[in-house]
């Protein structure tokens, strides 16, 4: 059952341009349709989450989606904005990027069922490496003018008076070989559609061009708007550079404080982009955050689809009981269960001293570890005011004079949070 793959991104404010004829193209029938993939890392970031999303939704209308890897064109960079050339990546570091794209891929595509529209992998590297420079102007180069590449915003954008870079040839070569791959998926493949962001169509048109002039057929270009931010800032980017889909480079539960702090705006546009829920409910969702907006319904319900779909369940949960630390009445079992790497994220910023591991051993007094050991309060007077006030705890536990501190106090055999009323944090740390 073929659904209108057109129709459904639209209203998810996910198209930009759409060739002519391409919407009735695929409602024919089931149709190949490929999106590149940058193997420079060994792990995506949200930003690839879009061309993600975008091909989900293709293999949910029933169509054929091919990932390619692009390990050939990788290295070469692409003009499109960007200034810098990338770096050469040996075949070994390569397949294992590849190998992990892959298994970030599987958790929106089907790659392993034997369906018809069965996810496929490929890397263009496979076809491009022994493929000699003679070989590539003969049978490619020939069919392309210089005058229809110069014509291409990417390219008269990185050569005009006001860009001080210039651009290589090597980079100016990149619409061809990207040309070249849609060409070679289309024949090997039966891929009729290439997708990528608004920033591609030139490269995308190029490989139309060389489909019809080689082979004289037809192929289609679809493309999505390059999603923004509505401060004006990047979207994709924390404080900490990108947001990444690996675990051990961005913890779960900053993925999921990225999404949880997005702006009502955004939280409207991103909900029909980076989640499957469907029109009426995000459209109930939406009036229901309008009513309430400090409830925050758009952004929570966004932060748990994503990253149970990026992640698990079980991150997920984790990352809500984590979000709850700082500001809901958990417990210090709850501090207790929180791995190192999101501890720290947790309180990330939250002032911290390191302490001997000789005086949690013998037991450290809590005026010692308040004040002249640790140094969160000034001095022992204000420690001992503290404690009178009932306002200090030490692993969310209410604690008083007389209270000292030993190693079943430690979390993850390092750590000890105190903490004075509810907002002011400060770290033990045991060296």
């Amino acid at each position: 059952m073929i659904k209108n793959f057109v129709e459904e991104l639209t209203w998810r404010g996910m198209i930009h341009t759409v060739m002519p004829g391409a919407e009735e193209h695929l409602m024919e029938g089931m149709k190949s349709a490929y999106i590149g993939f940058d193997p420079t890392a060994d792990s995506l970031h949200i930003g690839n989450l879009v061309p993600i999303m975008i091909l989900a939704h293709y293999q949910r209308c029933g169509h054929k989606p091919v990932a390619l890897v692009g390990g050939a064109t990788g290295m070469i960079g692409d003009p499109s904005g960007k200034s810098n050339e990338r770096n050469l990546l040996d075949e070994t570091t390569l397949r294992h990027n590849q190998e992990a794209i892959k298994e970030q891929l599987a958790h929106f595509l089907d790659f392993e069922s034997d369906a018809n529209n069965a996810a496929v992998l490929v890397n263009n590297y496979d076809w491009m490496k022994d493929f000699s420079f003679l070989e590539f102007i003969r049978d490619v180069g020939k069919h392309i003018t210089v005058n229809y590449m110069m014509a291409k915003d990417s390219v008269k954008n990185r050569i005009s008076s006001d860009s001080s870079e210039g651009m290589s040839f090597t980079e100016f070569t990149y619409q061809l070989v990207q040309g070249y791959d849609f060409l070679h998926l289309y024949k090997s493949n039966s891929c009729t559609l290439q997708m990528g962001g608004s920033d591609q169509w030139g490269n995308i048109t190029t490989g139309t061009e060389l489909i019809r002039r080689i082979s004289g057929g037809k192929g289609f270009a679809i493309t999505c708007p390059l999603i923004t931010k509505s401060d004006g800032s990047k979207f994709g980017k924390s404080e900490g550079g990108n947001v990444w889909l690996d675990p051990k480079r961005t913890s779960p539960y900053k993925f999921y404080q990225y999404w949880l702090n997005s702006s009502d705006e955004d939280a409207e546009k991103y909900i029909k982009i980076f989640t499957f829920l469907d029109e009426t409910e995000i459209n109930t969702l939406i009036k229901e955050h309008n009513q309430a907006p400090h409830l925050r319904v758009l952004q929570k319900r966004l932060a748990e689809e994503i990253t149970k779909m990026v992640h698990s369940e079980a991150d997920l949960e984790n990352a809500i009981k984590a979000s709850n630390i700082l500001f809901g009445n958990s417990t210090g079992d709850d501090l207790k269960q929180l791995d190192e790497q999101t501890f720290l994220d947790v309180f990330d910023g939250v002032p911290q001293t390191e302490i001997e591991a000789s005086d949690i051993e013998e037991g450290l007094d809590i005026i010692g570890a308040l004040a002249e050991k640790g140094g969160f309060l000034k001095s022992n007077g204000e420690a001992r005011r503290a404690l009178k006030e009932n306002s200090i705890s030490v692993n969310k536990e209410k604690v008083k004079e007389g209270y000292s501190i030993t190693s079943k106090d430690l979390i993850n055999n390092t750590f000890v949070l105190l903490q004075r009323g509810k907002k002011n944090y400060f770290l033990l740390r045991m060296v």
